[in-house]
């Protein structure tokens, strides 16, 4: 409660300066309207304080995973304070965008070719100029997997991309087949259930710097794909550590959640016509074997799912790809280190649907969930422009990965 008080006192004087230099005499002159401000301010403030900054919740499967966490990773015992201003779930989601910036990466672009005759995008930041790890064969790699519609040029991924620099680590980011500008060469684009381009991708990652360190991060579709993989792979896999923020945990609920009213106008409507707007930039390959005019009228996520996504990847049904791409059924088989980050007021994966039972089944999982954030949200400051809670967590994780490895050897 110090602390707490400390915080308070220190915001309501501030905030009482302020006011004094700069609301004018005339209406406040009375000293009522001054009164009401300031009362209106402390209550917020107090709100604030006791409701919406919040320590998160840590749940680890083992007792080892949990202390190494505490141990290298102070930010999952720290305190999150929200934007004050932008703290609701919704609004961090949608500023988040708009409001950080996005730092300059120069990227080396490289195009590897599938077996089915199609091509996949990767985009290396090889950071020569690193001081720590001078030696490029040697250097630690982050792989980084963006969200659903997203390329290497997002404002998490270059902010993530920007933390790696700073620590001395090389990027490279797999973006996922015809969304960052490259021709699609065959009728098939990717899935949150198929993991094959990214077993090829990490494969020829580890064959390019075969003496190098590599850890991955996912982000909202790119953590499911990555949870996928882990969960199928077990330990066959040279992934030191995962790390995945607002993954969709259950596709059923997910898809529930963004078909509510308000959810369906602010999120739902917007992604359907950006993937729609990427298949018929692809029009002349995928019109061979799909409809898709119909694809095109399609409303919702699920609508297009149903018209284009499970069919592609050759399932009975939406139903049977929805319950395939869901990582909670996989959480157990999960072998290799993985932090999630999660908000509970994430409206794209619902708080119901996290996998608390089964983290705490698995010594190799631990779960970070915050009271607010959003989806790839966590804005924090009073102008967060620069890094977020989400790039701390990733910035502290990664550095504690690849320093105390063999801490993680052994979870059990």
């Amino acid at each position: 409660m110090i602390s707490l008080d400390l915080n308070f006192n220190l915001f309501t004087s501030d905030l009482s300066l302020y006011l004094k230099n700069q609301v004018k005499v005339g209406l406040f002159g009375s000293g009522v309207g001054l009164s009401v401000v300031l009362g209106f301010s402390a209550a917020y403030a107090c709100y604030y304080l006791i409701s919406v900054a919040k320590k998160p919740i840590l749940i680890a499967g083992g007792k080892k995973f949990h202390q190494f966490l505490q141990d290298n990773c102070p930010v999952v015992s720290e305190t999150y304070y929200p934007t004050f201003w932008c703290w609701e779930s919704r609004v961090q989601t949608l500023l988040r965008p708009f409001v950080t910036a996005k730092p300059w990466v120069n990227y080396r672009n490289e195009l590897i070719r599938a077996a089915d005759g199609g091509q996949i995008s990767l985009d290396w930041f090889d950071n020569d100029g690193s001081s720590s790890h001078p030696d490029p064969s040697t250097r630690p790699t982050v792989l980084l997997l963006p969200g659903l519609t997203g390329t290497s040029h997002e404002s998490y991924i270059l902010h993530m991309v920007q933390q790696s620099r700073d620590l001395g680590f090389r990027c490279v980011v797999f973006n996922n087949r015809g969304v960052s500008g490259e021709k699609l060469l065959t009728p098939r684009t990717y899935c949150a259930a198929n993991t094959e381009d990214l077993e090829l991708v990490i494969e020829h990652v580890q064959r390019t710097i075969d003496k190098a360190p590599l850890m991955a991060a996912g982000v909202s579709m790119g953590g499911m794909m990555l949870a996928n993989y882990l969960g199928r792979k077990g330990r066959k896999t040279r992934l030191k550590g995962v790390v995945v923020f607002s993954a969709g945990w259950d596709v059923f609920e997910c898809s529930a959640s963004l078909e509510k009213p308000l959810d369906r106008f602010l999120f739902n409507s917007y992604l359907t016509s950006c993937l729609q707007a990427s298949v018929d930039r692809h029009r002349p390959v995928l019109e061979k074997k799909y409809d898709i005019d119909h694809v095109m009228k399609a409303k919702t996520i699920r609508e297009f799912d149903e018209r284009f996504t499970s069919i592609m990847f050759g399932y009975p049904s939406n139903e049977d790809y929805y319950r395939d791409a869901s990582p909670i059924h996989k959480i157990n088989s999960v072998q290799v280190p993985m932090l999630c980050l999660n908000a509970a007021d994430d409206v794209f994966s619902p708080n119901h649907a996290f996998p608390v039972e089964a983290v705490k089944q698995n010594p190799n999982v631990a779960l970070l969930i915050t009271c607010h954030g959003g989806h790839i949200g966590f804005l924090e400051g009073m102008w967060p422009r620069q890094s977020t809670y989400m790039d701390r967590v990733f910035r502290q994780f990664t550095k504690a990965v690849f320093e105390n490895s063999c801490s993680l050897s052994d979870l059990h």
